[in-house]
């Protein structure tokens, strides 16, 4: 039998030395290969590759084969947000964290309660917008091949392609129980994700759509606008952000809270690592929008705010993610997304699975809750949050 070079991967890849981080947060840490070796792992890999390969009646594509075995491990783990990446994928992944990339332009979340891929929102002027998707639809096909939370990564890289190729996307619309196909063409997405706006009586209005590496100099900006022109009162709008960077939320909330911890995580083995704000922080009244769709990195801004009495939440329910990604990239320029940390708020509350409760629960009504965009007037959830600030004011 020829001999196949994934064995020999998948035994180096084990004992790699890697680079874990979190954001732009980075350290070395080596792997061992000691209780690998115990598992039995290469042995009984090579017995199935042996016979798979002098017995199986087609030919076999090993280099499939073995990104199979990797990603397997990790599948294994049941975590929808622990994902084994080829290097394509990964490389991929890294520059959409810039927040350039080209696709249709919607941002998604595995959904761990019905094992489904649950549209965030789709990034308002992008292709997916203009297309008609809406925030809490459900993907379920792209080009016709089955997909779940179980494979989103391969779900987005189908979605995902150069510009100007065309990719049908099939979705379950839960408002309706409609299922619509869409044949959308691939743009390049410039994401911006912050915007603002002064909104009633002087207070300024600002909107993050999620947290990637540009947003925190985009929210400097939109935020030193605004003050600029002397606010009297700030909401800041989180609602359908899926999350993002952790060193990027933590930058942003630090700006707004005082003087303390906003957030800590902690580990599998115990070990608690606290990110606080300094002293400097805002000075007018403060309401935070979110929703159901409000997750991660955005529950850590609402989560801080409203633990540091620094503003009031309003809206419903947040998504509930209480859990921290670290990314490993390997030899190959393959990497690992890995969840390493819960997190918690500054009153220890971890918010997995759970989410967080506004001090203001506000529906929108049933007609406008599947909007990307709502009039200021007829925006429930936004009249309350100026409500709240003018009642603070007076």
């Amino acid at each position: 039998m020829k001999k196949r070079p994934f064995l020999k991967g998948l035994i180096l890849g084990i004992a790699l030395t890697v680079v874990v981080g979190i954001g732009g947060n980075f350290a070395v840490s080596a792997l061992g290969i000691g209780m690998y070796k115990d598992m039995g792992l290469s042995e009984k890999i090579s017995t199935i590759a042996t016979i798979l390969d002098q017995k199986y009646v087609d030919e076999i594509d090993f280099d499939k084969m073995e990104e199979g075995v990797y990603d397997g491990m990790v599948r294994a783990l049941g975590d929808p947000y622990t994902d084994y990446m080829t290097a394509e994928e990964f490389s991929q992944f890294l520059e959409d964290n810039e927040g350039e990339f080209y696709g249709i332009g919607v941002e998604v979340i595995g959904d761990t309660t019905d094992g489904s891929i649950r549209v965030i929102s789709p990034i308002i002027g992008t292709p997916a917008e203009k297309a008609g998707i809406l925030p809490d639809d459900r993907i379920i096909k792209v080009n016709d091949t089955d997909v779940s939370a179980e494979s989103i990564d391969e779900a987005i890289k189908l979605i995902k392609g150069e510009e100007g190729t065309s990719v049908k996307v099939t979705i379950y619309r839960q408002s309706t129980g409609e299922i619509k196909d869409f044949d959308i063409v691939r743009e390049k997405i410039n994401v911006q994700t912050v915007e603002s706006k002064i909104v009633d009586d002087n207070i300024g209005y600002l909107r993050i759509t999620s947290f990637k590496e540009n947003t925190y100099d985009q929210f400097k900006e939109h935020y030193d606008n605004l003050m600029g022109q002397n606010i009297k009162g700030l909401v800041i709008d989180v609602r359908n952000n899926p999350g993002g960077n952790l060193d990027v939320v933590e930058k942003i909330t630090d700006m707004l809270i005082p003087e303390g911890t906003l957030v800590y995580t902690i580990d599998k083995e115990g070990k608690r690592e606290d990110y606080t704000s300094d002293a400097n922080c805002i000075n007018i009244p403060l309401c935070v929008l979110v929703n159901g769709n409000s997750a991660s990195a955005s529950e850590i801004l609402s989560g801080a705010v409203q633990d540091t009495g620094t503003g009031k939440l309003v809206g419903t329910q947040t998504f509930g993610k209480g859990l921290v990604q670290g990314l490993y990239p390997l030899s190959d320029g393959s990497g690992l997304k890995i969840t390493i940390q819960k997190y918690y708020t500054p009153k220890g509350v971890c918010i997995q699975g759970e989410g967080i409760t506004p001090d203001y629960v506000v529906e929108l009504p049933e007609e406008l809750q599947y909007q990307l965009t709502i009039e200021e007037d007829k925006d429930t959830q936004l009249q309350k949050a100026l409500e709240v600030i003018e009642e603070q004011l007076k």
